[in-house]
């Protein structure tokens, strides 16, 4: 029986639209919002200041930390963990199993997906269950990840190619002598042995 069906749930700590429904023993962090047509299954723990946008699906053991974005019509399945200030694009989509079939239950073999801090994953981006997206990542929009991504890595296309790196910020980052400087924050980072670091 769901618990937040139809109402308001102490709108000082966080607000659950009227047409979403919460499952009892759902984690709603404070300050978080869940908006029209979601369901947060039982075993959901949801950290604080989250947004989930319209028609969200949110499964049984999955995790979000601070301040997650999720925007409409993303489901989240049993086995991914996003951590802070993960950015999920409308209509992307994970997978929780590598080898479907409709005949064969495979509920216990869910493979783990991690988002990892900061990560961006763009529009109707596909990302395989197992892997992992590293920090500060971007997943640009369409793109099908089928393998682990580094942090601050650009990754485009189907199947997803590495075609550059990304600043905390969001913006491009241009090498040379490998250090380049975000233009928007005047950060610096390093680039040394196929990995990005921030100075």
């Amino acid at each position: 029986m769901p618990y937040y069906y139809g109402k308001l749930m102490n709108k000082s700590k966080h607000y659950i639209h009227e047409s979403a429904i919460v499952d009892e023993g759902a984690k709603i962090g404070e300050g978080t919002k869940v908006w029209h047509f979601c369901h947060v299954m039982p075993g959901a723990d949801i950290g604080p200041n989250c947004s989930l946008g319209q028609n969200v699906f949110v499964a049984n053991k999955v995790v979000l930390g601070n301040n997650v974005r999720v925007q409409n019509n993303v489901s989240l399945y049993e086995g991914v963990i996003c951590e802070d200030d993960v950015f999920l694009g409308p209509s992307m989509v994970f997978t929780n199993v590598v080898n479907p079939r409709s005949a064969v239950s495979r509920k216990d073999e869910y493979k783990k997906t991690v988002v990892k801090k900061g990560a961006s994953i763009g529009a109707n981006a596909t990302i395989v269950c197992g892997n992992t997206i590293g920090k500060y990542a971007f997943i640009g929009a369409g793109a099908v990840v089928t393998k682990d991504v580094l942090d601050y890595a650009l990754v485009v296309g189907n199947p997803a190619k590495h075609m550059g790196w990304m600043s905390e910020h969001g913006n491009k980052l241009n090498f040379e002598n490998e250090k380049a400087t975000c233009t928007a924050t005047g950060e610096v980072y390093r680039l040394a042995n196929g990995k990005v670091s921030k100075l």
